[in-house]
């Protein structure tokens, strides 16, 4: 189950040394107390909440708003769960950049053996699915995976818009997973701002049904449509496709490795290696201007998450489920062996994020 999305300002520049030591010592406390009270399934469930994560953030003295929330965030945890991972039964890996590439390999040296497929898949696909399937803007550039010794698993991951220097944040929750490819979403918090192509969407199931059936297609056959497309009819704005994007060396290729696998579905079709936002676009003109199979244009955003500047209050449209994360973390503060300077300087934090 998808369980949420975060837009946040695309922020440059590196945390302090000083400042992310303190983070990782605050979170190895906070998250050793939470997987003693609670158990670390429901560290993983708040974990997944975009609310919850950004409370914790704002605990740990990062920004409230910008994009490096994530990225030192994320980090911050890996390196305090580092030597606690099989007493809290928590691991976590991968992270930005080139460590986001090493995911799989960190899975692998982790996870048990019977796990280490699934939790690989999960992985990747969350993954594709984020960059490929949903088509919004946003080029991933970092991914965290956190899961237990029993499979349970989270994803948190975030891409970056230049254009707009925005950044989305995109959470993953292992728990109750149907589909990865169609409506994977509960809770997705961000502005109504796009016009995406959303191939997951429920609308779009007619159009993954048509693509899987074209991937198995001869190579030379969906050249010939796609051809008739590009040079007989007027293509809408929204497809946000050039005529110069499609490369027919590079389409020929890929739609020659498509029908050499045979896709039974299109979540196989996701996964074949070389296959990429361009070519699920152009199976995606054939299939809507061929055969008629429209799929959605619709950002997938259950509801607005604002907020104020960098040192202002936020405004996130669920209250509740704020301030029960605000309640939580403060009571897990209380119980932290810090001086009480440091405590009441942590607490005074939590209480400017307040609505009680």
């Amino acid at each position: 189950m998808k369980t949420g999305i975060a837009n946040l300002p695309l922020h440059y520049g590196k945390t302090p040394p000083w400042l992310f030591q303190q983070m990782v010592r605050l979170a190895r406390e906070i998250m050793i107390f939470m997987v003693s009270e609670f158990g670390v399934d429901d560290f993983l469930r708040r974990l997944s909440h975009p609310f919850w994560f950004q409370s914790l953030a704002c605990v740990l003295g990062f920004d409230w708003h910008s994009s490096g929330t994530t990225t030192t965030t994320c980090g911050a945890l890996k390196e305090a769960v580092k030597g606690l991972e099989k007493d809290l039964d928590l691991f976590i890996c991968g992270g930005k950049g080139a460590a986001s590439r090493r995911t799989p390999e960190e899975i692998s040296k982790k996870a048990p053996h019977d796990k280490q497929s699934s939790l690989i898949y999960a992985s990747k696909m969350s993954a594709k699915v984020d960059n490929n399937a949903l088509q919004d803007g946003y080029q991933l550039y970092q991914h965290n995976f956190f899961f237990t010794s029993k499979g349970k698993w989270v994803v948190i991951q975030q891409g970056m818009n230049l254009s707009g220097r925005m950044a989305r944040r995109y959470h993953w929750l292992s728990d109750k997973v149907a589909s990865f490819v169609e409506e994977p979403q509960s809770a997705i918090c961000g502005e109504k701002k796009l016009k995406p192509l959303n191939l997951v969407a429920k609308k779009s199931k007619q159009t993954r049904e048509i693509i899987t059936s074209l991937a198995k297609d001869k190579p030379e056959n969906n050249l010939k449509k796609l051809k008739k497309i590009v040079y007989s009819l007027n293509l809408p704005k929204r497809h946000q496709i050039l005529v110069s994007d499609l490369k027919r060396e590079y389409l020929s290729r890929i739609f020659l490795t498509t029908y050499i696998k045979q896709p039974s579905n299109f979540e196989e079709v996701l996964m074949i290696e070389g296959l990429g936002s361009k070519t699920l676009r152009a199976l995606t003109l054939i299939a809507e201007l061929i055969y008629g199979a429209k799929p959605s244009y619709e950002d997938p955003v259950r509801y607005a998450f604002t907020h104020g500047g960098k040192d202002g209050i936020p405004y996130p449209l669920d209250l509740q489920t704020y301030q029960t994360s605000i309640n939580l973390l403060t009571q897990a503060v209380r119980k932290i062996k810090f001086s009480p300077c440091q405590k009441d300087k942590i607490l005074k934090r939590l209480s400017a994020f307040n609505y009680r």
